[in-house]
């Protein structure tokens, strides 16, 4: 499996449980970067980043495709699990640097062109046209690719490919299934939860906050995530302390609390694969109001479990909002049915497992 994902070891509960599934299934090893290791895992070849800055992205994917030789040479897998169009390009290098017959599976959570141009720094956007053609080699010449959602899968579709499969990725959503929800709060409070990066739309969210605490008296919005647009949030906080509250990070459980001291979350993002908070809010009984774009809809029904709005539009936010936390019989309505959305949505890491070793053999046999 192969990723830029940070790994802290030990892992925790949470991940301790998806790869103690999977190696149930599969001789499982992993390639990525470290945060931080306290205790050693042979499972995990994981690269502490280069003290570079901004370049250490760059640094990642240009040793990529050597660092992936080298483990296929050493350990010699029968597939590698490829996270990201990019990603998976320099891959198919590595495999051809190393002649592997091993084969490559693209696992696709959201659109591949969000990164150059909805992540980190402006500057990005330079690289959209070479990120672009990497993501369309990758779809094309991979030996598989596997999809989370409807809208992944159109993605895919789109470039002439039909995903091997199609199936969520990896959420462990025990911490918001070990109880019943709770009632909607007497205080009108919106949550949103999520990387505070252009394509979560964290600016467009404050445009739209003002006219609602304007509107919404007593309205609270609490803000949990950190990244490269914190300094959003942190203003917010400052200009209207009264009804805004930032927390850069929360442990799962309690996400679960803040949802639950929540009457709806909110999600206004410009580019979602899937959006795994949208499932935990649902999992404690509420409501979203998000935008409709990525594979926000494959989850939300407008009007059934929330509202939907344009991408980008802070005025059909704010009004969304405040339809929500002025009508508390609306928020509960939807609230109750999200919470009877979630059905399809809850598999066991054992389920996860299975999947991804069903795919595995389908692609190797």
């Amino acid at each position: 499996m192969v990723g830029r994902t940070r790994y802290d070891l030990p892992l925790s509960e949470t991940l301790a449980r998806k790869f103690a599934a999977l190696d149930a299934e599969l001789d499982v090893r992993v390639l990525a970067t470290a945060r931080r290791v306290r205790a050693p895992d042979s499972r995990f070849r994981l690269y502490r980043p280069l003290p570079l800055g901004p370049l250490e992205g760059a640094a990642f994917y240009a040793l990529l495709p050597f660092r992936v030789a080298c483990e296929l040479r050493r350990s010699r897998p029968d597939a590698v699990l490829a996270q990201g169009g990019q990603e998976t390009a320099l891959v198919l290098l590595g495999r051809a640097l190393a002649r592997s017959r091993a084969k490559i599976v693209l696992d696709v959570h959201g659109d591949w062109r969000a990164p150059t141009r909805l992540y980190g720094s402006p500057a990005r956007r330079v690289l959209a046209p070479l990120g672009d053609w990497l993501a369309r080699v990758a779809v094309r010449h991979a030996d598989a690719v596997r999809t989370i959602s409807g809208y992944t899968s159109g993605l895919v579709r789109a470039e002439g490919v039909e995903p091997a499969a199609e199936f969520p990725a990896f959420m462990d959503l025990e911490p918001f299934t070990a109880s019943p929800p709770v009632r909607l709060p007497e205080q009108p409070i919106v949550l949103f939860v999520g990387v505070l990066e252009r394509y979560k739309a964290i600016d467009v969210l404050a445009d739209a906050w003002r006219g609602v605490a304007a509107r919404v008296p007593g309205a609270r919005l609490r803000i949990v995530g950190r990244g490269s647009l914190s300094a959003v949030a942190e203003t917010l906080a400052a200009e209207l302390p009264e009804s805004v509250s930032w927390t850069p990070l929360l442990p799962a459980g309690e996400v679960a609390a803040a949802l639950d001291a929540a009457t709806v979350l909110v999600l206004p993002s410009r580019s979602e694969g899937l959006g795994r908070v949208i499932v935990e809010a649902f999992c404690r009984g509420r409501a979203v109001v998000g935008s409709r774009v990525g594979g926000i809809p494959d989850l939300v029904t407008d009007g059934e479990t929330g509202l939907l709005v344009p991408p980008g539009d802070a005025r059909a936010l704010a009004d969304a909002l405040v339809s929500v936390l002025e009508d508390r019989a609306l928020a509960m309505r939807l609230g109750a049915a999200a919470r009877g959305a979630i059905e399809p949505w809850l598999a066991t890491p054992e389920d996860y497992a299975r999947r991804i070793a069903g795919l595995v053999e389908d692609v190797c046999t």
